[in-house]
């Protein structure tokens, strides 16, 4: 195989691809349609065409028999009248015109032969037609829904759904952050109220032990006005206070270490 027709076929290759990716479905059925609708006018055209000659030949035809059959009478009325000559010329005439009517005739045949297959062309083209156009409108609508899920998957592709779902993940623990330090600061507050209202209820406790204590005390202690008994009473009294002196001391200390 020579350079140029290596050449010449990569370039024919190249070409038939650039015309196949610049189709587009829509266009190219629609140009059909209109091609094969110029194609049933031509066709129609032509069978009009074949129909009126076939009508002039078929009036030719009847014609030629009909002066055919007045050539014969002719040829009879000469030979009635003894006029032989005259007789054989009408003969010739006849048969001349016999024969102008066969060829005519097989014309004619001919011509009804044609009609019959332009006429079935016809039925078939436009039963073709009818279905292009069924399917031109199933395709247009296959080629816009084809159209249109590229173009979203185009889309989709060119979207980066990792980034988006990690903001909303990220967005969403931020989220639940805040409603934990909401929270915890709700039991905190709620803490320090129960912890205010608890040192309330002790500090009442303690007071109302303390006065029972100090009722307690009151009620023991010796009333006034009765002097006691003998010096040893009041020695072992005396005794009794330092001791409660030195446990007040020493409690003071406790408390104050705690």
């Amino acid at each position: 195989m020579g350079l140029f027709d290596r050449l010449s076929r990569v370039v024919r290759a190249n070409l038939n691809d650039l015309v196949s990716r610049a189709e587009d479905p829509e266009k190219v059925l629609e140009q059909t349609l209109v091609d094969m609708s110029e194609d049933l006018v031509q066709l129609k055209q032509a069978f009009a065409q074949s129909l009126s000659s076939q009508k002039r030949i078929e009036s030719q035809y009847k014609k030629s028999l009909m002066e055919a059959n007045n050539w014969e009478q002719r040829a009879k009325l000469a030979i009635s009248r003894k006029e032989e000559d005259l007789a054989r010329e009408a003969l010739v005439r006849k048969k001349s015109y016999s024969e102008t009517a066969l060829t005519l005739n097989e014309q004619l045949n001919q011509q009804n032969a044609q009609l019959e297959t332009m006429r079935q062309n016809l039925a078939t083209l436009e039963s073709k037609i009818g279905e292009a156009k069924t399917k031109k409108n199933i395709l247009i609508a296959r080629s816009k829904a084809a159209k249109a899920t590229q173009s979203l998957q185009k889309t989709m592709s060119g979207l980066d759904t990792s980034t988006s779902m990690s903001a909303f993940e990220r967005m969403e623990s931020k989220v639940l952050d805040m409603e934990a330090q909401s929270q915890s600061v709700g039991e905190l507050a709620a803490a320090g109220v129960e912890g205010q209202f608890a040192q309330l209820e002790a500090s009442s406790e303690v007071d109302e032990e303390l006065a029972m204590l100090k009722t307690q005390i009151s009620g023991s202690s010796t009333p006034q006005g009765i002097l006691p008994e003998s010096t040893e009473d009041s020695d072992f009294s005396s005794k009794d206070q330092i001791t409660d002196d030195e446990e007040l001391e020493k409690l003071k200390r406790e408390l104050n270490n705690m």
